[in-house]
């Protein structure tokens, strides 16, 4: 799945990010580009999951 985080703009932020995902799935798969905003993850988690563990950490996401 691909969500776009408007909020994040840098490499703090992508690791801020990544760290939140895998809180929720720690074997996801993340890529992440800071500077497109936008996260792809491979995951078993639901992106309802991931929406709202990100929202937690202030990073709220759109799914693509």
């Amino acid at each position: 799945m691909e969500l776009r985080i408007e909020s994040m703009t840098c490499g703090g932020c992508a690791k801020s990010v990544t760290k939140a995902i895998q809180s929720v799935d720690p074997a996801a798969r993340i890529e992440v580009e800071p500077a497109a905003r936008t996260v792809k993850v491979k995951t078993s988690a639901s992106s309802a999951a991931l929406q709202q563990a990100l929202e937690k950490a202030g990073y709220p996401a759109i799914a693509n």
